[in-house]
């Protein structure tokens, strides 16, 4: 019996001038590193499985107009809901009961900003949720670019250092402390500054 297509949570900004990619901005430039950004967030929209539900969580509130503009010219079945006020561990927690309380059965929260992020990790990720409570996309930097989840549990954001190399091993042992199964997908990088930016263009999964 083949696992439930699960609802990707896609986290994402606005792709506005010193809202994005500050760190990569500080080597290219504002102008360069939004261009950066929305060809990171296409790409990863582009392979994303056609016949998986799609939201589109952004941020800031007032950029709908502007996302839905970018974005469904794209892929018309997405949906788009508003972040939540808060730090990061907020946003995740409402988005995640937010889908939840549609009555699916699994979600799998991703950014626009991993390269190494193809249709093959994503099938991964579904097949893992069949026999795991949560499943973790690691990133080299210490955090994650996946986070997959068969029910909402809030506690697993709470105390977490939010943009931090503490990330992943925080959420690790809050996976332990709560009791949840773990399973984890392959190591990968996300752009977060101009030498993984490099990286990303000779690795040949983007263009600039």
């Amino acid at each position: 019996m083949p696992s439930p297509r699960p609802t990707i949570i896609f986290m994402l900004k606005s792709p506005r001038a010193g809202f994005v990619k500050t760190r990569l901005a500080a080597t290219t430039g504002d102008a360069v590193a939004v261009d950066i950004y929305q060809l990171l967030v296409e790409r990863q929209l582009s392979v994303l499985p056609p016949d998986w539900p799609v939201a589109v969580h952004y941020a800031p509130a007032d950029a709908l107009e502007e996302m839905t503009g970018w974005l469904k010219p794209r892929r018309p079945d997405l949906r788009f809901v508003a972040q939540c006020p808060g730090d990061l561990g907020s946003k995740l927690t409402a988005a995640v009961a937010t889908e939840f309380s549609r009555g699916i059965g699994q979600v799998l929260i991703i950014g626009g900003d991993c390269p190494g992020l193809d249709g093959t990790i994503l099938l991964q990720a579904q097949a893992a949720l069949g026999g795991a409570d949560v499943v973790l996309g690691p990133t080299v930097d210490g955090g994650y670019y996946l986070l997959g989840l068969r029910s909402p549990q809030p506690s697993l954001f709470r105390g977490i250092a939010w943009s931090t190399p503490a990330v992943l091993g925080q959420t690790r042992a809050r996976c332990e402390d709560l009791g949840l199964s773990r399973a984890e997908l392959p190591m990968l990088e996300d752009v977060d500054d101009a030498v993984a930016w490099e990286r990303a263009l000779a690795g040949g999964r983007i263009s600039a």
